[in-house]
């Protein structure tokens, strides 16, 4: 499983995008304060996810899988 955060997440793809937090901030409609305290406290919902991923062209997946052979 992977434990790295999705701020971690977002800002190595924004690091290997070469755009900046302030960048992401503007092509997502908020402010670069507003973007860094959701940042800072680990606070997106899917739907903003989604919209990180098209302001950068690229895809956000999540999902749940179920193991082959787990019963319950």
């Amino acid at each position: 499983m992977n434990n790295v955060s999705i701020s971690t997440e977002i800002r190595e793809v924004c690091r290997s995008l070469h755009v900046s937090i302030a960048e992401l901030a503007r092509r997502t409609g908020q402010s670069p304060q507003n973007l860094n305290a959701k940042l800072n406290r680990e606070s997106f919902t899917i739907n903003e996810l989604d919209s990180i991923a098209i302001a950068l062209g690229i895809k956000f997946e999540r999902r749940f899988v179920i193991p082959k052979g787990y019963n319950r």
